[in-house]
């Protein structure tokens, strides 16, 4: 399993360690796969530098959307895309 260290604003930041926010959506110009360790490195992007806090979290489910046919590209670009978080 990979460990993969990436920058995340503090709202988020705080929204992820507090456990409220449980998903992330990122580029996927990086390789990532289920049981990947995920280090959430706080970056203040006011002062351009990492605050020193950051989170081990683990990856999960992971679903990558350029090539799903589900909608056509003329929707995407009208609408976009939204990432929901779901809890039964």
């Amino acid at each position: 399993m990979a460990l993969i260290t990436k920058k995340i604003w503090p709202e988020y930041f705080e929204d992820v360690a507090s456990g409220k926010k449980k998903f992330e959506l990122r580029l996927a110009d990086f390789k990532a796969q289920v049981g990947d360790t995920l280090i959430l490195r706080e970056w203040d992007p006011k002062t351009k530098s990492y605050t020193g806090r950051k989170l081990a979290t683990k990856i999960t489910y992971l679903i990558k959307t350029k090539d799903l046919p589900f909608w056509s590209k003329t929707d995407i670009a009208e609408h976009g895309f939204q990432v929901l978080q779901i809890e039964l």
